[in-house]
């Protein structure tokens, strides 16, 4: 007998959203590191060593980025949902 319906859980479409404790922690490591890697370049330039400070502050950069959608996120909803907040809201005003 074949059994009909949703058989079980998947995580098939689970949306994986770190917090912002999680992504603000990778940051402080980032900024560590980069610290770091600042003190060894004062003393000597090193083409690879420059080479990962730019690669850094360009993870630092996308992270800050990630933290501030996540905030907003929080704050104040999805993004599809404030859109079709402001869209129902543009409908009322051209109606009135």
């Amino acid at each position: 007998m074949r059994k009909t319906g949703i058989l079980g859980k998947t995580n098939t479409f689970e949306k994986v959203v770190r917090s912002l404790n999680d992504i603000r922690a990778e940051i402080e490591a980032l900024t560590e590191r980069r610290a770091q890697l600042l003190r060894v370049l004062s003393e000597q330039h090193d083409a690879a060593l420059a080479a990962d400070h730019a690669s850094l502050e360009a993870e630092i950069a996308k992270l800050w980025e990630e933290h501030r959608i996540e905030r907003a996120r929080v704050r104040f909803g999805e993004r599809d949902e404030i859109i079709q907040r402001a869209r129902h809201e543009e409908r009322l005003e051209r109606a009135a």
